[in-house]
């Protein structure tokens, strides 16, 4: 395995006008390290959703975005220090910009949820499988199971 590549990738940051297209790419890096690069759509779509998630309701857009392989394939976090939940609208207007992230990143994760931290704030999380995750040895150490960190 690549020194450079671990099992494990975090970044904090205030989510800005690029940062979505920057973080896509960091995250297209790993995925072909870690052979995973089937997976690169729809990671991609998940964190773009997730970041524009942070955007529209975190006022100072600041976040901490984590990256964990996993003997399956791959997690994804995002935690902000926002109260509001997140949740899937039942009612959406097709003339509207918005209200679909959750929507696309249930269709296209096979799980994801949120934990909410005690004193303030959550932790967004999805996960992708990969079809050819177990194929690869070499992929140890994996992240599995890793709790989450907050600073």
């Amino acid at each position: 395995m690549n020194e450079y590549f671990p099992a494990r990738y975090s970044m904090r940051l205030t989510v800005g006008e690029h940062a979505p297209r920057h973080i896509r790419r960091i995250v297209r890096s790993f995925l072909d390290e870690w052979r995973m690069p089937e997976l690169s759509d729809a990671v991609e779509l998940g964190v773009t959703e997730l970041l524009a998630n942070v955007v529209r309701h975190v006022p100072d857009r600041r976040c901490m975005l984590l990256l964990l392989r996993q003997r399956t394939g791959v997690r994804v976090e995002v935690t902000d220090g926002s109260d509001r939940l997140p949740f899937p609208s039942d009612r959406l207007d097709p003339e509207a910009e918005g209200g679909r992230g959750l929507l696309l990143l249930d269709a296209m994760a096979d799980k994801w949820g949120v934990s909410p931290w005690h004193g303030g704030g959550k932790t967004v999380w999805f996960e992708c499988a990969s079809p050819t995750a177990q194929v690869y040895p070499d992929r140890q150490p994996w992240a599995d199971d890793a709790p989450s960190t907050r600073s």
